[in-house]
């Protein structure tokens, strides 16, 4: 990266604090944005010190987010008085006048302003402003590809491929926060991964927000992607985070079968189990395309782990629909589901629907839903006992040391030996299987 001497002038010696919510992509756009400050000569600030620049990157998947994001940046403001206080993230986006409102905001930068955020912190800075500045671009014009790469650990590592979405689900704000969909180009990610392969990491998670759209900028497509990323020497594992079943291409799945370092691991959003309420969602598949892709997932990787979305609750899912839901769940050969209650976004299509759930009949739809997961997830950590299986380690604390299995297999194991980082066989029991993945 080319750093320009003179905001390494402003910057050097500063402290900054930052503080993400949602998703691993924004962990992973954090995480770049604390890189290029570092190179520049700002500090990370420690517990209890004050900071010179704050960052707060914020979520607005749900109503509940936007409270948190809310909450968020008032908390640092106070921790942090006098700071040059950043407010970015979806929630920035979406409501960037009532985030600006916040006591102790100096700059809220949108979904394209993100990609120019040093020049922002630089300017601020240099010319020492009083006013705020609200800056985010209209939907239609955002088009910045901002390339993150996160790495909170040197083991696993969060390489974002793409960003915005072009399908406009009728629950969804994300294309609004976050706009169309666009990518970085191969040769720039393959370059990506090779630092990490440089400073020793040895598992990449690829994330964005509708991956597998990927190539929408660049006239390349995700097969060529993960493709050329299996050639990086030195990445030992690959795992795709999130993929739409309709783009999880056969072509995709049979090279992930044959690859050399993609793992039988699949996160597959569903989101409802009825025809009816996929409709409503304005979802690019049905029940019977989502049943078809598990079972090609199985017969090309028996062994695979498949983690699937499911949402509660969304406007028009009558009590038939739920249990027609449920009923194709509890049928699906999966691993585990991840369970979410619908939150009404303003400005979406699902509040032209008449029908409304509870949040009382949300919360018993969830319970319901996740004793089925408990259920599956048992159910397949067991089918492994016994079975000796790679495990890469992670997190030491106390001698205990955690890691995963090619197919996504929590773990654990008490030892003297310093084994973060590196990959050796378990034979997996009930003593050492986490099931709090």
């Amino acid at each position: 990266m080319c750093v320009n001497m003179g905001e390494t002038a402003i910057l050097h010696g500063l402290r900054a604090a930052f503080y993400t919510l949602g998703c691993k992509l924004n962990f992973a756009e954090t995480s770049s944005v604390g890189r290029a400050l570092a190179e520049r000569g700002v500090i990370r600030a420690g517990r209890g010190e004050r900071a010179d620049i704050v960052i707060v990157n914020t979520c607005s998947v749900t109503e509940v987010a936007d409270h948190k994001g809310r909450q968020a940046v008032s908390k640092m403001c106070r921790q942090h008085p006098g700071a040059l206080v950043v407010v970015t993230g979806c929630y920035a986006q979406l409501q960037p006048q009532r985030v600006a409102a916040i006591e102790g905001v100096d700059l809220v930068l949108g979904a394209e302003e993100k990609a120019h955020i040093i020049d922002y912190i630089v300017s601020a800075l240099a010319e020492r402003e009083a006013q705020k500045v609200v800056a985010t671009t209209r939907l239609q014009d955002i088009r910045s590809f901002a390339p993150s790469c996160s790495c909170g650990d040197r083991t696993r590592y969060f390489l974002k491929v793409q960003d915005g979405c072009d399908y406009y689900c009728t629950y969804c704000t994300i294309p609004f926060a976050r706009g169309r969909s666009r990518n970085g180009s191969i040769e720039s990610l393959v370059a990506q991964a090779r630092q990490v392969a440089e400073q020793g990491g040895r598992e990449i998670v690829i994330t964005g927000v509708n991956i597998g759209d990927f190539g929408k900028t660049t006239g390349e497509s995700f097969l060529q992607l993960i493709e050329a990323l299996d050639r990086v020497e030195g990445i030992d594992r690959y795992r795709i985070s999130s993929i739409e079943p309709n783009l999880l291409t056969d072509e995709v799945l049979s090279f992930c079968a044959s690859s050399r370092a993609f793992m039988p691991h699949f996160h597959i959003p569903l989101q409802s189990g009825s025809d009816e309420v996929l409709r409503l969602m304005h979802r690019r598949y049905d029940t019977r395309l989502f049943a078809d892709k598990v079972e090609r997932v199985h017969a090309l990787m028996p062994d695979a782990f498949i983690g699937v979305d499911v949402i509660v609750g969304t406007r028009g899912e009558t009590a038939a629909l739920f249990d027609e839901a449920e009923a194709f769940v509890r049928d699906l050969d999966i691993s585990q589901l991840h369970v979410f209650s619908y939150s009404e976004r303003s400005g979406t299509k699902a509040l032209d629907i008449a029908h409304t759930v509870s949040p009382q009949e949300k919360h018993e739809r969830s319970q319901r839903l996740l004793a089925i997961s408990d259920e599956k997830l048992h159910a397949f950590y067991r089918r492994f006992v016994g079975r000796s299986m790679p495990v890469l380690w992670e997190h030491g604390r106390a001698n205990l040391y955690h890691g995963f299995t090619p197919n996504y297999i929590r773990v654990e194991q008490r030892t003297r030996e310093n084994i973060d980082n590196t990959i050796s066989l378990l034979t997996l029991d009930e003593t050492n299987l986490c099931y709090n993945t």
